[in-house]
């Protein structure tokens, strides 16, 4: 029973969880943020334009089915908006960090087991296997 509960611990505290955690969290006020941006700002902007205040009105109605495509056109803006967002403001500073830590030229995979290990390594951390180095 200990084993048990130390192996949920080792579990719980795992960096890749943690990590996961943190990044759905993360996600969930970037979504919360940015639909305040698109129904406080971005739709206000918009409605002036065109001159309809609010888009959650806007439907058209066949047979009478009420289809309300104003709320389908918020949803849209603000999932383009996320996109645009974790793009601008997550995907490409990591890029340019993994750039700069050169992250893809200091490693290789390892020809019998796939785990991604260093350039200038003799034996594979994981399976033991011996390699050559790159340039050798």
């Amino acid at each position: 029973m200990i084993d048990i509960l130390k192996g949920f611990r080792d579990f719980l505290l795992k960096g890749d969880l943690i990590t996961t955690a943190v990044g759905l969290a993360m996600g969930l006020v970037t979504v919360a943020l940015t639909e305040s941006l698109v129904e406080n700002l971005i739709t206000p902007i918009v409605a002036a334009i065109i001159g309809k205040p609010d888009f959650a009105d806007l439907s058209f109605t066949i047979n009478g089915s009420v289809f309300r495509y104003g709320a389908f056109l918020n949803a849209l803006l603000v999932f383009v908006s996320t996109a645009v967002a974790i793009y601008f403001f997550v995907i490409v500073p990591y890029k340019k960090y993994q750039e700069l830590r050169g992250a893809s030229a200091k490693t290789r995979p390892c020809p019998e087991c796939t785990t991604s290990i260093s350039v200038a390594a003799r034996r594979c951390p994981a399976c033991t296997a011996v390699v050559v180095p790159d340039g050798a």
